[in-house]
């Protein structure tokens, strides 16, 4: 066992203060309870590596001198092996490595390179203790447990900026009404939403640790923090020379085989609660990740100082937009509702039902040469069905919703505002993080040029080595794009084809006669390719994101920003494309270049165009919408749960059997799924992929909001329990937004109002019904009476093309009908479009010019009548930087009242006495 195994005054940190420069600064460490048992360890107990167990099987002297073996002096029996503390039960355990020994040939090389760098570990001030492979469970695996010392813990603090509680929070929240009682069945309780009180705070200063409240050292820094600085410390640390180049960063290491894991400690098991000093995990799981809970408000600040920000922000985020959603779903459910209710008044649908109206309309065949003529009642449910979804509500939903994303992103800002102050993230940098130089960057670019705003040299990618990445990834990705176009072309293709077969089916089999009038051809077609057209899209995703990552990787960005955002932007990009363009063909190119009877249009001059029901493509788009979203949204749910639950369950059955006292917390936290630097990104790419669907393509499916709802309130609960419970604790991060997902939203917003606009338009029949209405209404009884013949053009059989004339022709059909404005056979201008035409795209245009600027009119204005951030927020934050500025002068002060109290001291420090009263009343002034 080793605790500060080295001379105290030998001891390094590396401080990295800019991106690429490395400070070595010496210190003494503090005498700390825990420090001083390791050193009278130490001292009073050396071992020899003969001495130690499993020296003689080739471990590295550096390595057998950390080792933990019944010949020390700590009685192992009485610290359980479930606990999250070194031997000595009161160093904490920070981060573990796991390895085992390779016996192959770069098994010296791994071994040297665990050797190196775990003494520059030791070196920049961590306390490693190692279990031995006797003590795993396997009898195989070697785990380095990692404690980061007060000394480090403060000087990495420094470096990172990090902002540490100064004082006490005397701005009270006020916030207590009517309303929090009446939703006091979704509150949980105080000590679970607020584990900690609220401090002002104020980054760390290690030469002024007095100001700061370091009372108890242990509960200072909490164990996220603790985490993130030993990560950073790891990711950073040299492990020697090969080929001539630096190597450093425990990433390479765990990709070259040198070790299997590394991963922070869960504090305690999520199924009970444990005697350690803290059980958050417990806290998390019996009130936030347990299913049965899924009415109950989410412990924002506990999963915060749990996982970090950049894992909070984003449940936060997510929790924000679920409730969003309940207001969306309850106006669209009422939408939905209007339409169910009148749809029997529909006279649309009555003209098509009626024997004597839609029965005697013969309708010209939807395929060439095997399809028939047919009746227009036949569509009789489709038509009526369509109604719900095709009516006076779909354009004030349309409207409604373009009002509703504007109040969704603005009212986040304010909420994103309110947690950048309550989780200390005002005025944080991203480079503290994310702008540092990623260590493949570093380890990659060889060349180095002068940093203008340092002044130090640091490594940099020529121009050219740039363009040439960027040109080779922009080819792939515009390559992958092209091979999801060309999978919607075959699934197209697939339609037109399989129609026909359909329409024969459906005519010759007497078993499917009961149906037939429910399950049309053009439903069974558009079912099944929806259907087809999802698995298409699921195999895709799963081989595009290993692509995405790989050209990323390709690409060497330089800063961890650049990375996520350019991986975001592929993988968004490709995603778009890919889940909408189904949607975007049956909304605006299906059944719009059909052309006519004597002239129909064809695809690839051999498959002919589809057309529209008659009653409109609005339905299809409907069930194309309902099964592509409904169908990811469940398949994602059990993909999130079931994988990572199946993986976990078959490693833990070989520790079934085995007790507590034998399977160390250290094996059973590795024994978890590892959550991955992606895990995030997934997450967030699959709900804003749902955001795209219920507002882009909402005019047609009132219930998308509701079922989006319904999916994230189970979302949350999948999200916290696999969190929780499936996977290893994740390494805390920063973040004070959710990123480059905003401007994605905004842009989906801005693109939501024309996609609506133009499905309302141009998709729906409400535009050529208003023109109806109000021009062609021939009855002003029941003004809507004859629209459908109004909608329907005159054929003359004979006119057919030898290639679309019908096979069989047992009506004895002289003339049939189509679904288009065009003068009738013997007309001077025989099958031209009619000025009913003309009438209805002028229409359709200025609705969606009057559309588009009425709702983006009102939602610029509903965005300025917003503030971002707001007052009582500006005001706490105001206050917090006078009183940290305050605290501080004050501090100086007192240094230079002890200064000058001292008979050595020069009297010139009056000026300084003076000038540093000064600013402390200016202060007061501000």
């Amino acid at each position: 066992m080793s605790g500060s195994g080295q001379r105290e005054d030998e001891t390094l940190i590396e401080m990295t203060v800019t991106d690429d420069i490395s400070v070595l600064t010496d210190f003494r460490t503090p005498d700390s309870a825990g420090e001083d048992i390791n050193g009278s360890l130490l001292d009073n107990n050396s071992i020899t590596d003969s001495e130690l167990p499993g020296n003689s099987e080739g471990l590295s002297s550096t390595e057998s001198t950390f080792l933990i073996s019944n010949h020390q002096r700590i009685d192992k029996h009485a610290q359980s092996k479930d606990s999250v503390f070194f031997w000595d039960g009161s160093r904490r355990i920070d981060f573990v490595l796991s390895y085992t020994e390779d016996t192959g040939k770069d098994a010296e090389k791994k071994a040297e390179r665990r050797r190196e760098f775990e003494l520059n570990l030791q070196k920049s001030g961590l306390e490693l203790e190692t279990e031995d492979k006797k003590e795993s469970e396997n009898g195989k695996t070697y785990f380095v447990k990692i404690h980061a010392p007060w000394e480090v813990l403060t000087t990495y603090a420094e470096v990172l900026n990090l902002k540490m509680p100064l004082k006490a929070d005397d701005l009270k929240d006020d916030s207590e009404n009517i309303l929090s009682h009446v939703l006091k069945l979704f509150k949980l309780p105080q000590e679970v939403m607020y584990p900690e009180p609220d401090y002002f705070t104020a980054p760390f200063r290690k030469d002024k640790q007095e100001l700061f409240r370091t009372e108890e050292r242990e509960k200072f820094f909490t164990p996220s923090t603790r985490n993130r600085i030993v990560y950073y410390i790891l990711s950073r640390c040299h492990y020697g020379e090969e080929e001539g180049k630096k190597k450093f960063g425990i990433k390479r290491l765990l990709t070259n085989g040198s070790y299997l894991d590394a991963y922070p400690l869960h504090d305690c098991q999520y199924w009970k609660k444990t005697d350690e000093r803290n059980c958050e995990r417990y806290t998390l799981y019996t009130h936030w990740a347990k299913f049965t809970r899924f009415y109950k408000e989410q412990p924002l600040d506990l999963i915060r100082k749990y996982y970090g920000e950049k894992i909070g922000i984003y449940f936060a985020w997510l929790g924000f937009y679920t409730e969003m959603l309940f207001y969306a779903a309850v106006v669209g459910f009422f939408c939905f509702l209007y339409g169910w209710i009148t749809m029997d008044d529909s006279i649309s649908s009555k003209e098509i039902c009626d024997p004597n109206i839609g029965g005697q309309i013969i309708m010209c065949p939807l395929c060439d040469k095997r399809c028939e003529f047919w009746r227009l009642n036949s569509t009789c449910e489709p038509s009526q069905y369509s109604h719900m979804f095709d009516n006076v509500a779909t354009l004030f939903f349309a409207i409604f919703m373009g009002i509703w994303v504007t109040l969704f992103l603005e009212f986040w800002k304010r909420r994103q505002a309110r947690l950048e102050y309550e989780w200390d993230l005002v005025d944080f940098e991203e480079e503290q993080q994310q702008l540092q130089l990623r260590p493949e960057y570093e380890s990659k670019c060889t060349e180095k040029k002068k940093n203008p705003v340092t002044q130090e040299m640091e490594p940099y990618l020529p121009a050219t080595s740039k363009a040439a990445r960027f040109c080779f990834s922009g080819a792939t990705v515009l390559f992958w794009i092209a091979l999801i176009i060309a999978s919607i072309i075959a699934i197209i293709v697939y339609r037109l084809w399989v129609y026909a077969a359909f329409a024969s089916i459906m005519d010759n089999n007497l078993a499917l006669k009961p149906v037939s009038n429910l399950l049309t051809p053009q439903l069974a077609t558009s079912v099944t390719a929806s259907v087809l057209n999802f698995v298409t899209i699921m195999i895709l995703n799963f081989l595009y994101e290993r692509v995405a990552i790989w050209i990323t990787d390709m690409e060497i960005p330089r800063t961890h920003l650049e990375y996520e955002n350019r991986l975001t932007m592929k993988m968004f990009l490709f995603q778009f494309v890919n889940y909408y363009s189904s949607c975007f063909y049956v909304a605006f190119f299906k059944g719009k270049f059909v052309g006519y009877p004597a002239d129909y249009s064809y695809l690839f001059g051999k498959w002919r165009n589809e057309e529209c029901d008659p009653a409109g493509c609005l339905i299809e788009l409907t069930t194309q919408l309902t099964i592509v979203m409904a169908g990811k949204q469940i398949w994602g749910n059990i993909q999130e749960a079931f994988v990572p639950w199946t993986w976990n369950w078959l490693k833990r059955r070989k520790a079934r059997n085995h007790p507590q006292n034998l399977y160390s917390r250290w094996e059973h936290d590795g024994d978890l799924q590892t959550f991955g630097g992606l895990g995030l990104f997934n997450e967030y790419l699959e709900m804003v992929v749902q955001f795209g669907f219920i507002t882009l393509f909402v005019a047609s499916f009132p219930l998308a909001p509701l079922l989006a709802l319904l999916n994230n309130i189970l979302e949350i609960r999948v999200d916290s329990w696999k969190l929780t419970t499936q996977f290893k604790r994740p390494v805390a991060a920063k973040a004070h937004s959710i990123g480059v997902w905003q401007e994605i939203l905004n842009g989906i917003a801005i693109l939501s109002v024309v996609t609506n606009a133009f499905i309302v338009a141009f998709t729906s029949d409400m535009i050529p019904r208003l023109v109806y209405y109000y021009a062609y209404s021939q009855d002003e009884g029941t003004p809507m009476s004859g629209y459908i013949g109004s909608s329907l053009s005159v054929f003359n059989v004979s006119d057919f093309k030898e290639q679309s004339m019908p096979m069989e022709n047992d009506m004895n059909v002289i003339s049939c009908r189509y679904r288009d404005y065009r003068y009738p056979p013997g007309h001077e201008k025989e099958y031209q479009v009619t000025m009913q035409y003309w009438h209805i795209l002028a229409a359709k245009m200025a609705f969606i010019i009057i559309m588009e600027h009425v709702v983006f009119l009102v939602k610029f204005f509903v965005a300025w009548l917003i503030p971002d951030v707001p007052s009582e927020v500006k005001a706490r934050v105001k206050r917090e930087k006078f009183l940290t500025q305050k605290i501080l002068h004050e501090y100086e002060l007192e240094k230079l009242k002890q200064k000058l109290c001292n008979k050595n001291e020069p009297l010139s420090n009056d000026k300084e006495f003076i000038a540093t009263k000064g600013k402390v009343a200016l202060s007061a002034a501000m």
